[in-house]
């Protein structure tokens, strides 16, 4: 690794023993090696620490800080005060990346000198790591400015890689804003640079009960309205937007919502030729409501219906 490594990869950690050594070994085993991975530990009271730091004891490129809760924004923005790559990768502690992400990435960002902010397509994957399906996002950048001019967001931020000149050019991460420094950080990155989403997936982003989507998934929180509102005094966006519910590919609390949604789940799951999968979510559904036509109709295609053909995309 060379004293400023290409790449350093940003993880906060809060609370994610399940998932975070999947996390930290699918950045270990990339295929890109010129990196630094800088963790905080922002409080957690399971686990995680330990488990992080066996990992740094085993490899020198892991860099870890433990102190008491801060919550996300300030940890991101003491994690870019940390490094020193020419670009920054955001890693969730609950997420995989998949093997040659930082490889794709790098060579993109390369190729693309005016690109400031480059993510990807993502896998869908819950709590076992079962793949649901795959979500494309628009790739170039006039298509995801066309997008945003009309309030509609294009990017995924566990699979984003940034300029770190960039990111430090326009302040970094909103403290004021939690829940939406990521949003507020990407409309400002739009004004200094272009934008790009990868056609290949780059993540496998998790879905499980503890993560943060899902614990506010019941209400959009106040600094949303505030990044929205920012956005459109800047003309970044062309019309005054309310704010929604935060992840809407996530149910709702109530029963009927969590039952439309597994067979959603399911149907993903088929039709990306995961039956297994298709069947675990028919059998979710039918436990929320046991008399669902479509809960019967899901579990029967998932066990005798053929696959459907083609590539997973």
């Amino acid at each position: 690794m060379s004293q400023s490594p290409g790449v350093s990869v940003l993880m906060a950690v809060y609370n994610t023993e399940q998932y975070v050594a999947q996390a930290i070994e699918s950045i270990l085993n990339q295929t890109f090696l010129d990196f630094e991975l800088i963790i905080i530990d922002d409080g957690s009271t399971d686990r995680s620490l330990k488990i992080l730091q066996t990992y740094a004891a085993e490899d020198q490129r892991i860099r870890i800080t433990s102190r008491e809760n801060r919550g996300i924004p300030k940890t991101r923005n003491e994690m870019v005060a940390q490094s020193s790559g020419e670009f920054i990768a955001v890693m969730d502690s609950d997420d995989v990346a998949l093997p040659d992400r930082l490889t794709q990435q790098v060579k993109f960002l390369h190729q693309n000198p005016e690109t400031v902010w480059v993510g990807g397509a993502f896998e869908l994957i819950d709590e076992k790591r079962r793949l649901i399906t795959q979500i494309p996002l628009p790739e170039q950048d006039h298509e995801i400015r066309q997008l945003l001019q009309n309030g509609h967001t294009s990017f995924l931020h566990p699979t984003a890689m940034m300029r770190r000149s960039a990111v430090l050019a326009v302040g970094g991460y909103d403290e004021t804003l939690p829940l939406a420094e990521d949003l507020d950080l990407w409309f400002k990155l739009s004004q200094v640079g272009g934008l790009a989403n990868l056609k290949d997936a780059v993540v496998q982003y998790r879905l499980h009960p503890g993560s943060i989507c899902d614990r506010h998934r019941a209400a959009p929180p106040p600094a949303l309205q505030i990044a929205l509102d920012r956005a459109w005094e800047k003309g970044i966006i062309k019309e005054r937007i309310q704010a929604t519910t935060v992840c809407g590919w996530r149910p709702g609390i109530d029963r009927v919502s969590r039952h439309d949604f597994m067979l959603r789940y399911g149907w993903w799951a088929f039709n990306s030729r995961q039956r297994g999968t298709a069947f675990v979510y028919g059998t979710r559904a039918l436990t929320l409501n046991p008399f669902s036509p479509q809960g019967w109709k899901l579990l029967s295609c998932a066990a005798l219906k053929p696959l459907p053909k083609g590539d997973l995309s």
